[in-house]
């Protein structure tokens, strides 16, 4: 396998969580005796350009099909993040009813919606069709489908719609061709246009042992340095640079065209590219000994499960999210064992099952019903909202446990 950005040759392997399913694919009752498929997952760090990378085993239309199960409206917290966002956008920059928004991975209109409340005119991209079903419900159109520089020019660029700004939120570490991504982005920009991106940190990931975010979804998993490098190499140049708390450690980058001169440049840039420096981020170095970190987590893991399993205590996790099925799988849980259910908030999840363990999914009314003693947060970045929404469970003398980047309560 090469870099998607530079063409090297990868060898050096980041991290290995042996054979996985898609993390969103969730089964139904039907679907369990049926065969199901597994793949790779191994992450390499490129020498050169020191892009973290997966290799493509499952294509980008196969993952993201019309079955796609995450909705984004159903995290109160990421609607708050959003709200926030559109607010400071618009007191920093002045989007008005003149204004072209786009939004890459427009979801179900969990952001547009707020934009499109303040009168500024909006345009969703968005390659799950029943995701951008629920959008247009709220007035939010969309193209349904993948960004690319085609789709940047013949049905963007070519009829006018270029973007003032152009929003990406957790989409560029879900593109497999980087390189044609962003070139798409600088053929979408209009002239004194923005782009904003939001991907979670890979020096967060390295620091924290965040390895459940790995899976087939996240081609790439990415530093500061690294995305400033492509996005200079097609013409794009960040101005600057925000740290938020989202994802369990997020960068907000934000890039004008090279030619701009009306936008300076922050000093947040320069101070981010010191912080990725100083850890080393840009040597093989930094990327030794992930492997064995990972490794004691899914062993503390199992040892917590089993011997809360000898002493008859009730577990059950929280969220059905895709981080929380790498942790499973990886760890070679197995039907309701260990874990005898999953409560999810979203009515699209509930009443299935986790691809690969087969355990089943519920509602949240299930809680109170069955009474755990330990509730696992699998979407540990949710930790709060999750631990406010049912704090009920001390009724019970019930707690609530995460994995990473240990085991430890809550």
């Amino acid at each position: 396998m090469n870099c998607r950005h530079c063409n090297t040759q990868l060898i050096d392997v980041f991290a290995d969580l042996d054979y996985s399913p898609i993390s969103n694919a969730m089964l139904s009752k039907e679907q369990l005796n049926e065969p199901e498929s597994y793949f790779p997952l191994k992450i390499f760090v490129c020498s050169k350009c020191f892009l973290v990378q997966i290799d493509e085993m499952k294509k980008a239309d196969q993952i993201f099909d019309e079955q796609y199960t995450y909705f984004s409206s159903f995290s109160s917290t990421w609607l708050e993040h959003a709200k926030k966002y559109v607010d400071m956008m618009i007191e920093r920059f002045g989007f008005s009813e003149s204004s072209q928004v786009i939004e890459i991975a427009s979801n179900d209109g969990y952001l547009l919606q707020y934009f499109k409340g303040r009168g500024v005119p909006v345009l969703g991209i968005e390659p799950t069709a029943n995701t951008a079903k629920v959008a247009a419900e709220k007035g939010i159109p969309a193209i349904v489908d993948f960004f690319s520089s085609k789709l940047a020019s013949e049905q963007l660029a070519d009829k006018n719609t270029k973007g003032d700004l152009i929003i990406g939120n957790n989409v560029l570490a879900h593109v497999p061709d980087i390189n044609d991504f962003v070139k798409g982005l600088k053929m979408a920009l209009k002239e004194k246009g923005i782009v904003t991106m939001e991907f979670p940190h890979l020096m967060k990931l390295v620091e924290e042992c965040q390895f459940d975010t790995i899976y087939h979804e996240h081609f790439s998993y990415l530093s500061f340095y690294t995305v400033k490098n492509i996005f200079a190499y097609h013409g794009l140049e960040m101005f600057d640079v925000e740290e938020i708390p989202t994802h369990g450690g997020s960068l907000r980058i934000f890039a004008k065209n090279k030619e701009d001169a009306s936008k300076p440049i922050s000093p947040n840039v320069e101070a981010v590219l010191t912080k990725e420096r100083k850890a080393g981020i840009n040597t093989l170095d930094y990327y030794k000994g992930f492997q064995n970190r990972i490794e004691n987590i899914k062993y503390n893991a199992l040892e917590f499960l089993i011997r809360q399993k000898r002493n008859g205590k009730k577990v059950i996790g929280y969220g059905a999210a895709a981080k929380g099925n790498t942790l499973i799988n990886y760890c070679g849980l197995k039907g309701t064992d260990l874990i005898n259910f999953v409560v999810d908030a979203s009515p699209y999840k509930q009443n299935k099952f986790l691809p690969g363990s087969h355990i089943p999914v519920v509602g949240k009314e299930k809680i109170r019903d069955f009474k755990p003693d330990y509730v696992i947060i699998l979407p540990w970045n949710l930790k709060k909202e999750i631990t406010g929404e049912f704090g009920y469970i001390k009724e019970w003398d019930g707690k609530f446990i995460v994995f990473i980047p240990e085991t430890s309560e809550v």
